[in-house]
């Protein structure tokens, strides 16, 4: 390639160079275009850090946010409508109930102090609370935690009519709901099982079967048999019409180291 080329050349592309940069500096990105939507928003009171049952809260475990205002429940607590009274009027109340963080506060998740203790503020409505001994043997080997279902098995021994010793064995109550193990009422984070060293169960029953309860207590063992979390849609009150005064005629008889016993209410 002769000389006088290669200067034309280098010449054109110098030339193609700066036409190039002229005409990108006359070309300007379009900036983003941002959309502002208006949405209509009221401030709702909501639980600062999560709330554990029966724990006493105060103004400090709650706070303010923006909540949708076609979001919003009539139970919740909002700024506008004296919301800053009320969360000042419910400082010092118990969660009857365990409370998330961001979930929204309403007076029926609390309960003031005075108005009952932690379990009667989990209680349903017409059910009652009562509490049976346990041991480990007799509680799936400490295995049951707070909100699982039972099965309350009364064991008794008796006398039959030829003067032999009999031991008994009948289902009072089917899947009945644990409220606590000794003073654990809910289980923690992690937990794997129940205090091993409590030594009584709190169950939720149904003033009859409180009653039967009662009585049971004071005429043998309780043990609780733990029901599959699959059963707890069945009805609770499939069992408790056993009449503790008189034999069951469902009895199985059978032989332990060569002693008659028989269990009732095998099914």
């Amino acid at each position: 390639m002769k000389r006088a080329q290669v200067v034309g050349f280098s010449v054109a592309l110098a030339a193609a160079g700066l036409a190039y940069y002229v005409a990108s500096s006359f070309i300007t990105p379009s900036p983003p275009i941002t959309v502002e939507k208006q949405v209509d928003s009221v401030e709702v009171l909501v639980a600062g850090s999560n709330l554990a049952v029966g724990q006493i809260v105060n103004q400090g475990n709650f706070r303010w946010v923006s909540w949708p205002k076609k979001a919003i429940s009539r139970d919740y607590i909002t700024k506008k409508n004296g919301g800053s009274a009320k969360m000042h009027e419910l400082s010092g109340s118990i969660a009857r109930t365990a409370v998330l963080a961001g979930e929204p506060i309403t007076a029926q998740k609390l309960i003031k102090a005075g108005q009952g203790g932690v379990l009667a503020a989990i209680l349903p409505q017409g059910m009652r609370a009562i509490s049976t001994k346990i041991r480990a043997e007799t509680a799936a080997g400490s295995l049951i935690l707070p909100n699982d279902h039972v099965d309350v098995i009364l064991i008794r021994h008796l006398r039959d009519r030829s003067g032999q010793d009999d031991t008994v064995a009948d289902t009072l109550f089917r899947n009945v709901r644990v409220l606590a193990i000794g003073q654990q009422i809910e289980t923690k984070e992690g937990k794997k099982t129940a205090d091993t060293a409590a030594s009584t169960a709190t169950l939720e029953l149904t003033p009859r079967q409180a009653e039967m309860m009662a009585r049971a207590n004071s005429m043998g063992e309780i043990t609780l048999s733990l029901r599959s979390v699959a059963d707890l849609s069945s009805d609770p009150e499939g069992a408790g019409g056993l009449n503790l005064n008189k034999p069951q005629s469902n009895s199985v008889r059978v032989v332990r180291y060569g002693a008659k016993s028989r269990v009732y209410g095998v099914n």
